[in-house]
């Protein structure tokens, strides 16, 4: 149950410090998380190079850069991030059903070119730091639940493999797409408050699984602890606990 557990554990890799101090948490954290996710933050220090870092040191990789823009640029990222060998990766939901639909057709096409496995395939719903009053601000007429299934409603129609949604979204979003349609949740946070914190729709590790999410981002939780590999350990009983419960 631990290996299941550690696998759905992804280890939030924005440290804003150089690249050998970030890779630092790479290897500090190999045994305790399955995928170390690599968003805009250190993209845009490190560039490629830090995903190559980490998987030459046998780690995996989600790509968080949400891209979103006209179908054919959105597609041609899609393919270099299959040459980068990521193992996942995600689109934002807002670009549309075309955007989404033109992203699978080149991922599926660039991966039997290499020969390799497609890479897991994400649409960002509603960003866990908005909610029904920042929506509103934007001139939306829906609340972030209604408008996080509606997107993942596309999501899966369009061919993506999963969502990037709040924790809050899962049951509504798992009842809406099935048991083999992926959510991935940010925002997870436990009673302890973590300081200088902008998430706003958050559960624990626990409650996310059991309601029926299959990964789970975690970054400063880990990061601030003062024991970062005890603080991903009891994530990783968390989501065990949570599993036992969703299973039984």
């Amino acid at each position: 149950m631990r290996q299941r557990a550690v696998e759905r554990l992804i280890f939030a890799l924005d440290i804003g410090a150089d690249l050998p101090e970030t890779l630092s948490w790479v290897d500090r954290l190999q045994d305790h998380v399955g995928l170390f996710k690599v968003g805009k933050e250190s993209f845009t220090l490190h560039g490629p190079e830090i995903i190559r870092q980490i998987i030459h040191r046998g780690g995996r990789v989600f790509l968080d850069l949400k891209f979103h823009d006209i179908p054919n640029t959105v597609a041609r990222a899609a393919e270099g991030a299959v040459k980068l060998n990521v193992s996942m990766f995600n689109i934002h939901a807002l670009g549309g059903k075309k955007m989404m639909q033109e992203t699978v057709a080149a991922v599926r096409r660039s991966s039997e070119t290499m020969q390799k496995p497609m890479p897991v395939i994400l649409a960002v719903t509603v960003l866990t730091s908005l909610n029904d009053e920042d929506l509103r601000g934007q001139g939306f007429r829906c609340a972030a639940d209604a408008l996080a299934l509606t997107l993942s409603k596309m999501a899966q129609d369009a061919g993506v493999t999963g969502v990037v949604a709040s924790a809050q979204d899962i049951v509504a979003i798992r009842e809406g797409c099935g048991r083999d349609f992926l959510i991935v949740t940010p925002g997870i946070r436990d009673a302890d408050a973590v300081r200088d914190d902008d998430q706003k729709r958050t559960l624990t590790a626990e409650e996310a699984i059991r309601s029926g999410a299959d990964y789970l981002v975690v970054g400063r939780p880990i990061r601030m602890a003062d024991d970062p590999i005890a603080a991903a350990e009891q994530i990783i009983e968390k989501i065990s606990a949570g599993l036992q419960v969703r299973e039984h």
